[in-house]
C-alpha cells in the first residue's frame, strides 16, 4: 500500500536499519556490508497452459551469507517485485539473527494470482520456478531453503521438495532443500501452525513483565484483553484462535479484505474461518456485525491490533487514528517508517516483525534439523520418558498406602504427567524457549540504554550486533 509522501517498504526497512546503526559503533563499512542486500536473480520463464506459453516473473533474493543456508519464504502475489523481495530478505537476516536460527536471509517470490490458475495448473508453474532456482542452487539445503510465505503453503512447498529431489537423485539430504512440508512429505508437526503460535508466545513473553504492560498503558495478562486482527490468513487465523482459546483474550474485530467483522462481546474465530472457507468471503455471517469499510475498524478502540496480513496497511494516512495501544506485527512490515514515528510519539507500543512473526523461521530451523537427523522429534526418548515417571508414580503410591498417608492425585495429573513429549510438544517448547530468549535480549537493550525508546530499534540492535559479530570472526 502506498501512500503519498511517505518511503517504500524497502526505503522503510533501510530508514529503520539507519535509526538502530545510529546508536551502534560499526567498524568502517560494516554498516555498508550488513545493509546492502547481496544478490537477487530475477527469472522469467514459460509454461504451456490453456493452449499457449504464459510467461511467469520470479524472484529470489540473497541479502546476507554470513551464515549458510540462507533461509526465507516464497510468496505467490500480483504485487511482488524486486524491492518487496529485497526488503523481505533483508527482514529475514535480521530475523534469523533475533532468534538465534543458525540462517541468513533470504526471500523469493513469483508475480502470480494463484487464485487464477486450477491446482494442475499451478503445479506445473511451481515445478518450472522451482527448476530454475534449483538449478542455480537457489534452492539447496545447503545453500538455500525457502519456506511458504503469502499464497504459497504446505502443497507448494512439496512439489518444490519433489522437483528438487527429481534433479537430485543421490542427496540423501533432499527434503532438507525447503521446509513448511506437509507431515507425510519430510514436514514437522506444528509448522502451519507456527507463526501465529509464535504470535501468541511473543504476547505472552511480553505480559510477563508488568513494567512492559504498565508502558502501553495495560495490566494483567492477555485474559479479556479486547484483540482487532487484520487478516485471517494463516497467521492471524492461529493467532486469534490461541489467544482467544487458550488466554482468554476476546477478538473483537476480524478485517479481511472484503469488509470487516465487529462483535465487542468477542467473535467465535474458528466459526469465522469456517464461514470464510465455505463462502470464499466473510460477507453474510450472521453472528456479527458486518462493514464494508474494514479499514476503518484499524482504528477502532482495542487493547492490541495484530496486523497479520500485507505490509504498510497502517502508514501515514491512519495513523493518527490508530487507538490501539499495543501493536503487534503479525505481518512483515504492516507499520511504515512514518506511521512508526506517529505511533511512538503518541506513547503506542509496537511489538516488531522481526520478532513477532518469527514462529515461522523457528519452527522451520527445526524441520530442517529433523530432515538433516532423518529421524522424528521424541522417537528415541518419549518411552524411556513415560517409563521412568510411571516409576516415580507408582513409588509415591506405594508409599501413600504403606504409610497409610492417604494421598490422591487430582484428576488428570497422572495421565499428564506421565506423557513423554511427542514431536508437537517439543516444537511448542522449542518455539516458547526462543520467543522468550529473544524478547530478553530486546528487552534488555530496552531498558538498559537510555537512547532506545522502542522495542523495534532494540530487535535492529541485536541482531545487527550478531551478524556483524558473525562477519568480524570470519574476518572482514
Amino acid at each position: 500500500m502506498s501512500v503519498a509522501g511517505e518511503p517504500s517498504f524497502r526505503e522503510s526497512v533501510d530508514l529503520m536499519f539507519n535509526r538502530a546503526v545510529a546508536l551502534m559503533d560499526l567498524g568502517p563499512g560494516l554498516e555498508q556490508k550488513i545493509r546492502v542486500c547481496n544478490s537477487t536473480y530475477t527469472v522469467r520463464f514459460g509454461v504451456r497452459l490453456r493452449g499457449k506459453i504464459e510467461t511467469f516473473t520470479g524472484y529470489r533474493s540473497v541479502h546476507s551469507e554470513h551464515m549458510e543456508p540462507v533461509k526465507g519464504g516464497i510468496r505467490y502475489a500480483l504485487s511482488v517485485n524486486q524491492d518487496e523481495v529485497e526488503a523481505l530478505a533483508a527482514l529475514m537476516t535480521y530475523k534469523c539473527a533475533l532468534v538465534e536460527t543458525p540462517f541468513g536471509g533470504s526471500k523469493g517470490g513469483l508475480c502470480i494470482d494463484p487464485r487464477a490458475w486450477d491446482v494442475d495448473e499451478l503445479e506445473q508453474i511451481t515445478r518450472r520456478f522451482a527448476y530454475e532456482l534449483i538449478k542455480r542452487d537457489l534452492i539447496n539445503p545447503a545453500q538455500n531453503v525457502p519456506a511458504p510465505d503469502m499464497g504459497t503453503g504446505e502443497r507448494e512447498m512439496a512439489w518444490i521438495a519433489d522437483q528438487y529431489a527429481r534433479m537430485n537423485t543421490t542427496d540423501i539430504n533432499a527434503k532438507a532443500c525447503v521446509t513448511g512440508k506437509p507431515p507425510h512429505a519430510g514436514g514437522i508437526q506444528g509448522r502451519v501452525e507456527a507463526t501465529g503460535r509464535g504470535v501468541q508466545y511473543a504476547l505472552r513473553a511480553f505480559f510477563r513483565h508488568p513494567e512492559d504492560a504498565a508502558r502501553a498503558g495495560l495490566s494483567g495478562d492477555l485474559d479479556g484483553k479486547r484483540v482487532i486482527v487484520q487478516g485471517l490468513g494463516n497467521v492471524g487465523y492461529h493467532a486469534a484462535k490461541f489467544l482467544s482459546e487458550e488466554d482468554g483474550a476476546k477478538i473483537t474485530a476480524i478485517i479481511e479484505r472484503d469488509g470487516a467483522l465487529h462483535d465487542e462481546a468477542g467473535l467465535d474465530v474458528e466459526a469465522v474461518r469456517q464461514w470464510i472457507v465455505r463462502h470464499g468471503s466473510i460477507k453474510g455471517y450472521p453472528a456479527a456485525s458486518f462493514t464494508e469499510n474494514g479499514g476503518a475498524l484499524l482504528e477502532a478502540p482495542c487493547d492490541i491490533l495484530i496486523p497479520a496480513a500485507m505490509e504498510g496497511v497502517i502508514n501515514l494516512s491512519n495513523a493518527g487514528r490508530i487507538r490501539a495501544p499495543l501493536i503487534v506485527e503479525a505481518a512483515n512490515g504492516p507499520v511504515t517508517f512514518g506511521a512508526d514515528e506517529i505511533l511512538r510519539r503518541k506513547g503506542c507500543i509496537i511489538i516488531p516483525d522481526m520478532y513477532a512473526n518469527a514462529g515461522g523461521v523457528t519452527v522451520s530451523y527445526f524441520e530442517w534439523v529433523k530432515n538433516l537427523s532423518h529421524i522424528r522429534f521424541g522417537r528415541m526418548q518419549r518411552r524411556a520418558e513415560e517409563a521412568r515417571h510411571l516409576l516415580l508414580v507408582n513409588e509415591l503410591e506405594r508409599l501413600s498406602s504403606d504409610q497409610g498417608l492417604g494421598w490422591t492425585m487430582s484428576p488428570g495429573f497422572k495421565e499428564q504427567y506421565l506423557r513423554g513429549a511427542g514431536e508437537l510438544e517439543l516444537v511448542r517448547s522449542g518455539l516458547d524457549d526462543t520467543m522468550r530468549g529473544a524478547y530478553q535480549a530486546m528487552r534488555e537493550v530496552w531498558h538498559g540504554r537510555q537512547d532506545v525508546q522502542d522495542l523495534r530499534v532494540a530487535a535492529y540492535i541485536v541482531s545487527i550486533s550478531r551478524v556483524a559479530a558473525t562477519y568480524q570472526s570470519k574476518g572482514l
